[in-house]
């Protein structure tokens, strides 16, 4: 587990660098400073949670359920609220039309990551230090 933790945080990580260079060079002048700012906070919250998977892979010896589930909701909440936010601020540009499915997609991003960050709390709780 530790070892697939630490893969997928580390693409992800590249992934984040990207799209952040991405938003502040490709796409200036190409949308609005909203949108631009949209793209900022799916790129913030991509870097958190790819730093929350790094994490958790210092608990990964711990092989518990709560940190698997953590892993899985981090990785989804990335998915869905980043996601959704880097399509919804590049829609025009991307030519999507009818984005009105993305609106709900990113609050549900968003409980994702609470659910994440539950579990990596509740796995600090159980386990035990010796």
């Amino acid at each position: 587990m530790n070892k697939r933790i630490i893969i997928t945080a580390s693409l992800l990580g590249i992934l984040a660098v990207i799209l952040g260079a991405f938003g502040a060079h490709g796409l200036e002048g190409k949308v609005s400073d909203s949108q631009l700012e949209v793209w900022k906070t799916a790129n913030q919250y991509h870097f958190y949670h790819t730093f929350a998977l790094l994490f958790l892979s210092t608990f990964s010896r711990a092989k518990n359920a709560s940190i698997r589930f953590s892993f899985i909701c981090f990785l989804i909440g990335i998915l869905l609220f980043s996601g959704s936010l880097y399509l919804l601020s590049t829609k025009e540009l991307m030519g999507i039309g009818n984005a009105r499915l993305l609106g709900p997609v990113t609050p549900l991003g968003g409980v994702f990551f609470i659910g994440g960050w539950v579990a990596l709390f509740w796995a600090a709780v159980k386990y035990r230090m010796s």
